[in-house]
């Protein structure tokens, strides 16, 4: 009896979730649909560089070739030992709208991204800036059509849903848990609703008025979150200013991560943090993972009655249908929800764990305690 409720519940709630993701998802516009604007105004891109030999390059080469007269490209190179620091001299010389800001210490109480996107700010006078990462590929119109969309609809702070690139099929099947995960708690669509809570807040692309920003504090305000980015969009929105957000389909790129291993050492980063380092509160976040992702499919099909396996078929049916709309997923990766749920509740556990048993993180060659985390 208890496992036909939860199968009702489940069937239920997972039919209605993945329509109401499809209508979310159809209400967000693609940057790629707005125009160019002719006369932009002055933007400062600012971007928070450490140890990013691999990607920098490549990086470096798409938004110094962007479509906008007007702008300052800040890179801040943050303490990097390796290539860093060459690959961001050579650029400077070849394009002079490049200006690198270099950090040697850590100031006490700060996480070093956090910081260094702060000093671009200081280091900035334009009227708009852009919070990027060091790994992100713009098309040339992406950063202009962007802006514009914003001065027109006179949004305060916008962000961007990049695509993710991936050379693993697998680490691809378990973006597309994820992300159904984080549309679910985020609801970007829900970001331009001044009734609504709901707030976005994008690493990879937080466009933000000076005078916005300054509103909630600047970084000062979240020194010491490593889930800076989903924070200034809390803040930003908490302060009743205008939010959005755009689509960046083959516009904004990144290979988020290059393997699983990967990304299980990039949620022990931040699954604490949004826990707000309560371990109890961790606990039930990863409880839920497993009763909602990663067991409702293979309980109902395994043990489940015959009306139960047909619940669930047709839940499997209905992700199958979600996967093939919402690009770039692939059909096939509705098979491996219980998979990526199961693999996220273990690393969202194990990362809270660690955090606790160490007292701290460790995060590029840096460890924060758990006091200095929360505050204290």
């Amino acid at each position: 009896m208890i496992l036909f409720w939860y199968s009702v519940i489940l069937f239920v709630s997972t039919l209605a979730l993945n329509f109401y993701l499809l209508i979310g998802f159809k209400q967000i516009k693609q940057v790629s649909r707005q125009p160019v604007m002719d006369n932009p105004p002055p933007l400062a891109i600012i971007i928070a560089v450490r140890n990013e030999e691999e990607d920098l390059e490549k990086a470096l080469q798409s938004v110094c070739h962007i479509n906008y007269p007007k702008h300052r490209l800040i890179a801040v190179n943050d303490r990097s030992t390796d290539r860093t620091a060459d690959i961001l001299k050579d650029f400077s010389l070849r394009y002079p709208k490049l200006q690198v800001t270099t950090i040697d210490t850590l100031p006490d109480g700060w996480l070093g991204k956090n910081n260094a996107l702060y000093q671009g700010y200081l280091s900035s006078t334009e009227e708009w800036m852009l919070f990027a990462d060091a790994d992100i590929v713009f098309h040339p119109d992406a950063i202009n059509q962007a802006v514009g969309y914003a001065v027109k609809h006179e949004v305060d702070h916008l962000t961007m849903l990049p695509e993710l690139i991936s050379r693993s099929s697998i680490l691809n099947s378990v973006f597309a848990t994820l992300s159904i995960m984080l549309m679910i708690a985020m609801k970007p669509w829900e970001a331009k609703n001044p009734k609504s809570k709901a707030s976005s807040g994008i690493g990879a692309f937080n466009l933000v008025r000076r005078t916005a920003y300054e509103k909630i504090g600047t970084h000062v305000r979240i020194k010491l979150r490593p889930d800076d980015d989903l924070q200034l969009g809390q803040l930003i929105k908490k302060e009743g200013l205008r939010q959005d957000v755009l689509a960046g389909k083959g516009y904004v790129c990144l290979e988020w991560y290059k393997n699983l291993g990967e990304l299980g050492r990039g949620v022990q980063k931040n699954s604490f943090a949004v826990a707000n380092y309560n371990l109890v509160q961790a606990i039930i976040n990863v409880l839920n993972m497993l009763l909602t992702v990663a067991l409702p499919m293979p309980l109902m099909f395994i043990f489940g009655t015959a009306g139960i396996r047909i619940m669930a078929a047709i839940m499997l049916v209905s992700h199958i249908i979600y996967m093939m709309i919402v690009p770039p997923n692939k059909w096939w990766y509705a098979f491996m929800i219980p998979f990526s749920g199961l693999f996220l509740a273990w690393h969202f556990l194990k990362a809270s764990i660690i955090t606790v048993v160490q007292g701290g993180i460790y995060w590029r060659e840096s460890f924060y305690s758990l006091d200095m985390l929360r505050g204290k």
